[in-house]
């Protein structure tokens, strides 16, 4: 009898142990599907409509990662529309125009609508400019229209400490503007040329895409910030709201399913990797948004100094001038 409990025992360890087996190589699949597809691409293998979410956050620039993932957005049947969520300063010109040509594209296969959160300026503006209808808070911060470039001058600096700075350039006006040498006025017609010619961009994009007369709108030439109610006010953007009133645009004038869910797509580079990315995606699959979210926050840091950028910048922060 003790003989054959003892083999009933062996059997149940078995089995007991050929479970947690397959559930752990359950759990493998499910993170090289994470890994490889993203969370953003579960809800696809159920064949459920979606609208896709992109966050677009922190310093912008040319993001060959971001804008491979809005081709992919837009070539993905399950999406019926897009929501972009904007809380950035702005950035680089050029990131700004990359992307506003990005988005314009995946606006001819899908309805894409912007809604902004506390900042949404200068690049991240034209950001906004690229979708097909603008929902900003009352209290957001928008506008900035222009474009800036910025360098130090530490003549009188190197001056006071005995250095000196030797060159030899084959023009005048190579590598000029130069931090190490006193701006003149040709190197400063340069700077002002490029300067303007990317402000006549700017200032174009926001004519033909709200329809209004950037001239007649106090302070827009200027590059003044508007709140949310003010850029209502004078066309800057569409409509007073949040992330309820964009997608119930999307629904109700675009004819998104009412049934579609708002799943977050992130550009392949920005998804976690080990241990730790793969218990996000998985956690966010089983538990929800809020799960993933968390894990998320951990991994994740996209914040970027504007000290670190070169050329053209459309930015705008507190201690601009």
């Amino acid at each position: 009898m003790l003989e054959t409990e003892t083999v009933l025992d062996r059997r149940r360890l078995r089995r007991s142990v050929t479970l947690w087996r397959a559930a752990g190589l359950a759990a493998i699949a499910i993170a090289i599907g994470v890994m490889t597809l993203g969370t953003d691409k579960l809800a696809t293998l159920a064949g459920e409509k979606q609208i896709a979410r992109i966050t677009l956050e922190g310093t912008i620039t040319e993001d060959r990662d971001q804008l491979k993932m809005l081709k992919d957005i837009a070539d993905d049947n399950s999406v019926s529309g897009v929501l972009l969520y904007v809380n950035s300063p702005g950035g680089t010109t050029t990131g700004g125009e990359a992307l506003y040509e990005g988005l314009r594209a995946l606006a001819q296969k899908k309805p894409v609508v912007s809604q902004f959160g506390t900042v949404a300026a200068s690049a991240a503006y034209i950001a906004g400019l690229a979708t097909d209808h603008i929902v900003a808070r009352g209290n957001s911060i928008t506008g900035s229209i222009g474009v800036i470039v910025q360098w130090p001058e530490v003549v009188q600096l190197l001056d006071k400490i005995g250095v000196k700075m030797n060159e030899v350039k084959s023009g005048p006006l190579k590598a000029s503007p130069s931090p190490f040498e006193t701006l003149d006025d040709a190197s400063r017609k340069v700077a002002e040329g490029m300067v303007n010619d990317g402000f006549k961009w700017f200032v174009g994009l926001v004519e033909t895409r709200r329809g209004i007369k950037a001239a007649e709108i106090p302070g827009l030439l200027d590059g003044r910030i508007f709140s949310g109610r003010e850029a209502l006010q004078v066309k800057l953007v569409d409509q007073i709201g949040g992330e309820e009133e964009a997608v119930k645009w999307l629904k109700e004038v675009k004819n998104v399913p009412a049934a579609a869910k708002v799943v977050d797509w992130k550009p392949s580079s920005s998804g976690g990797y080990g241990f730790a990315g793969m218990s996000s995606g998985i956690a966010g699959w089983l538990f929800g948004s809020a799960a993933a979210d968390l894990g998320n926050f951990l991994l994740r840091d996209r914040t970027i100094s504007t000290l670190g950028l070169d050329g053209l910048l459309s930015v705008w922060h507190p201690a601009e001038k």
